[in-house]
């Protein structure tokens, strides 16, 4: 674990990042790790909710399957994002452990969910509601690796008493600058996310109704956690993440609106207490 280190005037200080685990001639990033480790945590809590609702469909595979969509889309839109540095490194962008954007993970897992749901028969709606706490949990966890590593997701400059410094991270930050640990921020945020979308999910409400909540939900933490990241601000004071996030907060708001002026979901959790006549 990196090396936290606690001084009297309540800095904190990760002087041992850990980017990669080294095993003789095999050096393993631990934010690969981590990614593995949140795809392993999202396929349970799928295959857990495809239980609860008796749904007989390969939770882990669609998962697999997104989670791989996912990272193709999250690096994708970083390159769009921040194509200066495609400029400079060329192709090599591709192959960085760093540089991944959450709206394009979102964008590419969600429409794998949809293609995946269809088949199976199960709906596509249907499908991203039962995925959602998946998702929420599993990018949290995922946050841990950017922690680890210290890639340069961390905010800004901070006196707060829990400002951390990474001085040997893979972007190192400035000497005696402390910032605000938003890796962890955001998987406290997906944590909480998550245990709300589970109990929710198991009540029967309408198709749709989950995924708007996790649209509005996500979106938010996500909007506002980005005004103490460093990311540029490219129209009225706001981040291309702000304005992707402010675009998945309207899209939950409507499609929870209009999952209202629909009947709930026929099936019953499996767990659920029947009420005698």
């Amino acid at each position: 674990m990196a090396g936290v280190v606690f001084h009297p005037l309540d800095v904190y200080t990760c002087r041992d990042m850990l980017p990669y685990i080294n095993l003789g001639f095999f050096h393993l990033p631990t934010f690969g790790l981590m990614l593995w480790l949140a795809a392993v945590t999202a396929g349970f809590i799928m295959d857990r909710n495809f239980r609860r609702w008796k749904i007989e469909a390969d939770a882990v595979g669609m998962v697999a399957i997104a989670v791989v969509a996912g990272i193709v889309g999250a690096k994708l839109w970083h390159v769009v994002d921040s194509f200066d540095e495609f400029r400079l490194q060329g192709w090599r962008v591709f192959w960085d452990t760093a540089g991944f954007a959450w709206f394009g993970g979102l964008v590419f897992g969600i429409s794998t969910l949809v293609l995946m749901g269809r088949r199976a028969k199960i709906g596509a709606l249907r499908t991203l509601d039962l995925a959602a706490p998946a998702a929420a949990i599993g990018y949290g966890i995922g946050r841990i690796g950017c922690f680890l590593s210290g890639d340069g997701c961390y905010g800004l400059p901070t006196s707060l008493p829990w400002g951390m410094s990474f001085p040997n991270g893979i972007e190192p930050t400035s000497p005696g600058v402390r910032v605000h640990p938003t890796p962890l921020y955001e998987l406290g945020a997906g944590l909480l996310i998550g245990a709300w979308l589970w109990v929710r999910g198991g009540k029967s409400m309408p198709a749709g109704r989950i995924l708007g909540e996790y649209l509005v939900l996500s979106g938010t933490a996500r909007f506002l956690v980005e005004f103490i990241r460093r990311n540029p601000k490219v129209i009225w004071g706001l981040s291309n993440a702000q304005l992707a996030s402010a675009g998945s907060i309207v899209a939950g708001i409507a499609i929870v609106i209009w999952a209202g002026t629909r009947g709930p979901v026929a099936e019953k959790p499996a767990l659920a207490v029947e009420k005698p006549a």
